[in-house]
């Protein structure tokens, strides 16, 4: 039987078939039919078909979801079934390979399992827990969890130290959690930020954390800065180089003389104060006192007087 309602509008027959049927108009799809039209004389009234949706429970909605999903990722032969929606979501793929569908690790599988999470739950006051599995493979990865639990835990206790593992998802991690939960030697947290948050196993017998004296360290090895290294450089470097000789000493000048105005060195061999050519000329500095001794003859100007740097020169 078609669900045909009419009405002078198209709104007026919508509210007409709603009211009949008992539902609201997000149960139902409405298809226009005939808008209707005023005439001079009467009129033409507007007509709907209503067609009641088809109602999913949360499961049987993600379900639909990863069947429109997986083709898209290249899995064209893969099977979803509804294993069971009581307690928890739980979805069953099988396909031909199931390596193509659980990934590295688990990786694709899980990113698959937040996807139908998100679907199942649109709408939801409560949060309803969705677990996608492929060949038993939930089961395989616990029971392989729970085994590196205890191991690492073992060692933790034998070290005294914390142990870190690996970054995990929120549903590993609390596998994690619960294989050490009775555990009377250890305890563990959750430390990180997604999606690099990872667990870390923490021993009762703890060992205080001692601070090593690095520097003392690397001299005892003879590394960067040790002893060892500074003998070996001085050594290198004598009889690369030869013995070093000792700088000549510096004395000052006595007082009264000319070489007093600037810096004079002593020499072996003789000291010279005049200039020669790749020598040393006995001081550095300009004297700026009289050259002119007392008692010495008269010069002529020319002669007492110098020559302006930028003085004409005389024409021929």
């Amino acid at each position: 039987m078609e669900n045909v309602f009419t009405g002078k509008t198209v709104e007026e027959a919508v509210e007409t078939g709603l009211s009949e049927l008992g539902l609201t108009r997000e149960d139902v799809e409405v298809e226009v039919l005939d808008e209707g039209k005023k005439k001079w004389i009467g009129s033409k009234p507007a007509q709907v078909r209503l067609t009641v949706k088809e109602k999913l429970t949360d499961g049987e909605r993600a379900v639909r979801f990863l069947e429109g999903l997986l083709p898209l990722l290249g899995d064209e032969g893969v099977t979803v079934a509804l294993r069971d929606e009581a307690e928890k979501i739980e979805i069953e793929l099988v396909a031909e390979s199931a390596k193509g569908i659980i990934g590295r690790r688990g990786e694709i599988i899980d990113a698959v399992q937040i996807l139908a999470g998100a679907v199942a739950n649109t709408g939801r006051k409560e949060y309803k827990r969705v677990v996608v599995d492929c060949e038993n493979y939930r089961e395989t990865r616990e029971e392989t969890l729970r085994r590196v639990a205890n191991k690492l835990a073992a060692k933790a206790v034998r070290l005294g130290k914390r142990v870190r593992l690996e970054p995990m998802n929120p549903y590993e991690r609390r596998i994690i959690h619960s294989a050490l939960v009775d555990h009377p030697d250890v305890t563990t947290k959750s430390e990180g930020k997604e999606p690099a948050r990872f667990v870390v196993i923490i021993p009762k017998n703890l060992k205080p954390f001692e601070k090593r004296d690095r520097r003392n360290d690397r001299n005892d090895r003879g590394g960067r800065g040790g002893k060892f290294n500074r003998d070996r450089r001085n050594n290198d470097r004598g009889s690369r180089y030869g013995e070093r000789k000792p700088y000549p000493k510096r004395e000052l000048p006595a007082e009264g003389t000319p070489e007093s105005s600037g810096t004079s060195f002593k020499r072996d061999g003789g000291s010279s104060t005049g200039y020669r050519k790749g020598g040393f000329s006995g001081f550095f500095g300009t004297y700026l006192g009289n050259d002119k001794e007392e008692g010495a003859s008269d010069t002529t100007p020319a002669e007492s007087s110098p020559t302006p740097l930028n003085a004409p020169k005389d024409e021929e």
